[in-house]
């Protein structure tokens, strides 16, 4: 499978704004991300999403990824690059917003040529910072409405966030080496932290 295939890709795209946003589970990073997409008029990519969709148009990716799912197993990071690139090649009019893609430095070197193939780069990955004992007492709330067991166990929460803080910190390194990375306080209205968010956009698009 040839992962960087240009075929029918449009290349017009230099100019385009490309977002990571980053934020460990109850910071409201999903919010926030579909508000930045309107405000910017983006795209909103989020992985589990794009993951869902593949397996259920019966791609061949999403077969491969429902493969590994059914073993129990992470797929290869190629495999969920190429599903972001498939959804790329889709909707190539305008830039995106990657709520919390990539995930591992390897998603992130496999990006980086990817984009560069088509002309593009990622501008900026923010990250929401939020306390835990914060996020722990948001999702601790949301799990009376979800009723989802791992929003109902202090453990399972901690253990999510532990996760979560891991994979940021190796992909955060990634994109502070090319001084694209900026963290920006997640705890307030969800204006105040809108606006934060913005600032740090607008002062990378200068």
């Amino acid at each position: 499978m040839n992962f960087f295939s240009l075929d029918n890709f449009n290349l017009n795209n230099k100019e385009m704004l490309n977002i990571i946003l980053f934020g460990a589970p109850g910071c409201g990073k999903g919010t926030q991300a579909q508000r930045l997409a309107e405000h910017y008029d983006l795209y909103h990519i989020s992985t589990g999403e794009v993951i869902r969709a593949e397996i259920k148009q019966g791609t061949e990716l999403g077969k491969s990824m429902e493969g590994y799912i059914s073993r129990g197993e992470l797929a290869p990071d190629s495999i969920v690059v190429e599903m972001v690139r498939d959804y790329m090649k889709s909707h190539a009019d305008k830039g995106c917003i990657f709520d919390g893609f990539p995930r591992t430095t390897a998603q992130a070197e496999i990006f980086d040529t990817l984009l560069a193939e088509i002309g593009s780069k990622v501008d900026v990955m923010i990250y929401m910072d939020v306390p835990e004992e914060e996020l722990v007492k948001r999702i601790l709330l949301r799990g009376k409405d979800s009723g989802r067991a791992d929003d109902a166990s202090e453990d399972v929460i901690r253990n999510r966030i532990e996760v979560y803080r891991a994979q940021t910190e190796v992909v955060a390194k990634h994109y502070t080496a090319q001084n694209k990375y900026s963290a920006i306080d997640g705890v307030g209205s969800m204006d105040e932290v809108f606006e934060r968010l913005c600032a740090v956009i607008d002062a990378k698009r200068q």
